[in-house]
């Protein structure tokens, strides 16, 4: 076969491979997105466009008193099946904790949530969890009974609760997320990252010293 034959012939196996590679790399990043909203580290993300809130190299992002966005409509069924609605808390602060009973950062930080939560009861501080992507409560409760979580969780499978926060905001996007709701029922911080007892008190303690 002469070489201008077998030309095409290199050619179309060059555009195949291409084609494979490109599908493969566009299936990587679908994977890759998917894995870091079902249970990521998450990241660092805001302070820039028409947002009015700084991200610290802690990963914590802020707004200042006078400038937050006030929390969305968050009530429902906890996953002990009673009624919870996080505006009954106004006049306290809400430290708010987006997790799942399969979530490894999850585990990773429950116990240091389980201690901070005791240690600021009595500077008004109340904890609460948004319980996701479990399938059934069965799970959760036994996560809570592990780790000795005596707050009450949301229970919210499919994630329609995070769905209420406005897109530019401080609004949860990962697994885990925290954030601190101020007195006045308004986001304050906000993290995308598994806590330590270290951070975590690091984003409570600015809010609660506040007149």
């Amino acid at each position: 076969m002469s070489a201008a034959c077998r030309a095409p012939q290199r050619l179309n196996r060059t555009r195949s491979r291409s084609r494979r590679h490109a599908v493969l790399a566009s299936a990587g990043a679908a994977i890759a997105a998917l894995v870091l909203s079902a249970c990521g580290s998450g990241g660092v993300s805001g302070g820039s466009g028409n947002t009015n809130f700084i991200t610290g190299k802690d990963g914590i992002a802020t707004v200042k008193k006078g400038e937050r966005d006030t929390a969305p409509d968050l009530s429902g069924t906890t996953i002990d099946g009673k009624k919870l609605d996080v505006a009954s808390y106004k006049g306290k602060i809400v430290v708010l904790n987006v997790w799942g009973s399969w979530c490894p950062p999850c585990r990773a930080e429950a116990s240091n949530f389980v201690k901070v939560a005791k240690d600021n009861e009595r500077n008004g501080v109340q904890f609460v969890g948004i319980n996701t992507r479990d399938t059934s409560t069965g799970p959760a409760r036994a996560f809570e009974k592990e780790y000795g979580v005596t707050y009450p969780s949301l229970y919210d499978p499919t994630g329609k609760l995070m769905l209420r926060f406005k897109k530019g905001t401080l609004n949860p996007q990962a697994i885990p997320s925290t954030l601190v709701i101020d007195r006045d029922g308004k986001i304050a911080a906000r993290t995308l990252q598994p806590l330590t007892e270290e951070k975590l008190r690091e984003m409570i303690d600015p809010v609660v010293a506040e007149k």
